[in-house]
């Protein structure tokens, strides 16, 4: 599909004057920006290198299966309504979302089973259960991820961090939120038994963070998730990407497929277009980058004398983790799996220090087994369940070699599977694939292959993290895992809403040729 071209605009914008926007990537962050741009009067156009728009919300259609190739859970979907009514459109009329209850089934080792919802009532009962000393410590946990949740999200999730100044703004808050303990230690100070820490603590993985260095200001998740639900798309997530690229396209934008950026082009200090692989450039009086932020400074901006994002600070960051995904269906239905499971491992501390420490491959492991079709038998053949399974695993930056240790990998996840949730798997599997890090590094050009862009720790959160706004090159912006607020469907959508408030109106462009 080389070249193909998504959401052509109407016949009249090839005399279209309007300032021009070019979007360097079709991630969540990217299409948001794009419908956010298109709304205020850009004229945008979306440029992906893969043949399908949605990066990691990409798709894999696969011997009659649907797989969702990346995230799978849907939080705030107010987020995503907002931009169907920048639109005059209807979220609901093109997506239908269905809320998850539970939310997730966490399954120990020993396979005991916590069911994890946003109904308080049920999750009193349910801490009960393990833990009665502990019903307490929840409500005060509660109440701090609440507060947590309205500073760290509701209000700071959505503004630029463009100064040291506006960290010096928020510090009262963060000082009083204990910002510089990690969401571990906090979650340790509310509950006593180890059980509940994890329940509690796991959270941070989900966007590319060690429960134990992660800052504390991500305690705010439980209180997203209980506030605003978990849902999946019926369709996948790629119906949700499908529904952002026809808005796109009714606000006059471009998404053209196999459009491979290799250079953002620098005149005077300014983003000034780009420069795609076999030559061709493309005029665009705004950049935005929701490829790696790494990827980003390092390779696309490579040539550029760069002040704060140097090739030598970009050694120095912290990547996040990566992920090995197993993709499969099977010729029979596992009626009794939710949704959505964590198995959890015999080792919580230790496994998390291998991965993001000691990066090496251990022979255990913590996974999160995504069954769609427990919500949606369509994303299957009649009688047949679709799954992923999802384990953290070390970035790159280890010495793992994934071309030799992919399928051993592969197959001890598979036992491990077949003795706990889903027995007589070997002879149910009727297709499989795998991602490695590997494939975030050469599919989806995350530096390291870390899935997540740059690790969330305190020093790499907010002004510390690539800005919004590039301290760089004038005209350049980021949206995306790699910046303000960070990874995680909301983050990455919230990083497209910081664009209303650093972007200036396109009347303020002199428009650019091509």
């Amino acid at each position: 599909m080389d070249g193909a071209t998504l959401a052509a605009p109407p016949i009249v914008a090839r005399n279209d004057r309007r300032p021009h926007a070019v979007v360097i990537g079709s991630g969540f962050g990217g299409l948001a920006a794009a419908v956010r741009l298109g709304a205020r009067g850009w004229r945008v156009t979306v440029l992906e290198r893969l043949d399908q728009p949605g990066g990691r919300a990409g798709v894999f259609r696969q011997d009659g299966f649907t797989f969702d190739a990346g995230p799978t859970i849907i939080t705030a979907p107010f987020l995503l309504e907002d931009l169907w009514a920048l639109a005059g459109r209807r979220f609901a009329d093109d997506v239908t979302l269905v809320p998850m209850d539970p939310f997730y089934r966490i399954r120990f080792d020993d396979g005991a089973v916590f069911s994890y919802c946003g109904d308080a009532d049920r999750m009193r009962a349910e801490v009960a259960r393990f833990s009665p000393a502990d019903v307490a410590g929840w409500e005060r946990y509660m109440r701090l991820s609440a507060e947590t949740c309205r500073i760290g999200f509701e209000e700071l999730g959505h503004v630029p961090f463009g100064s040291p100044v506006d960290m010096l703004r928020v510090a009262p808050d963060l000082l009083r939120l204990k910002a510089w303990k990690s969401v571990h230690a906090i979650v340790a100070e509310h509950f006593t038994d180890p059980r509940l820490r994890q329940v509690f603590s796991f959270h941070p993985l989900l966007i590319g963070g060690n429960p134990f260095t992660v800052p504390s200001i991500y305690c705010l998740i439980a209180a997203l998730e209980q506030r605003w639900g978990v849902h999946s798309a019926m369709g996948g997530t790629g119906a949700i990407v499908a529904g952002l690229v026809s808005l796109i396209g009714s606000l006059g934008g471009t998404v053209r497929l196999g459009a491979a950026v290799e250079e953002i082009l620098v005149a005077d200090g300014r983003a000034r277009g780009v420069r795609l692989a076999g030559g061709e450039t493309i005029a665009a009086d705004i950049v935005v980058s929701n490829a790696d932020a790494s990827y980003t400074y390092g390779t696309l901006l490579g040539r550029q004398k760069r002040r704060r994002w140097t090739d030598r600070k970009l050694a120095r960051a912290r990547s996040s983790m990566s992920l090995f995904v197993w993709y499969f269906g099977t010729n029979r239905r596992y009626e009794d799996v939710a949704h959505h499971t964590i198995l959890l491992g015999p080792r919580y501390r230790e496994l998390l220090a291998d991965i993001f420490r000691r990066k090496v491959l251990a022979e255990d492991f913590s996974l999160y087994l995504h069954r769609p079709t427990a919500t949606d038998a369509a994303l299957a053949p009649a009688g047949c369940d679709s799954f992923y399974v999802l384990s953290p695993v070390p970035n790159l930056l280890g010495d793992t070699d994934w071309t030799v240790a992919a399928e051993p990998y592969r197959q001890a996840i598979a036992a491990s599977l077949s003795a706990s949730l889903l027995p007589g798997l070997d002879a149910s599997v009727v297709t499989s694939r795998v991602m490695t890090p590997l494939d975030f590094r050469d599919r989806l050009l995350s530096v390291n292959g870390a899935a997540f862009g740059l690790e969330p720790i305190l020093l790499q959160s907010a002004w510390f993290r690539p800005n919004n706004r590039s301290e760089d090159v004038a005209n350049l912006y980021l949206v995306g895992a790699g910046t303000h607020p960070g990874a995680g469907v909301p983050g990455v959508i919230s990083s497209a809403r910081v664009l209303d408030t650093v972007v200036p109106a396109p009347e303020a462009f002199v428009h650019a040729s091509g």
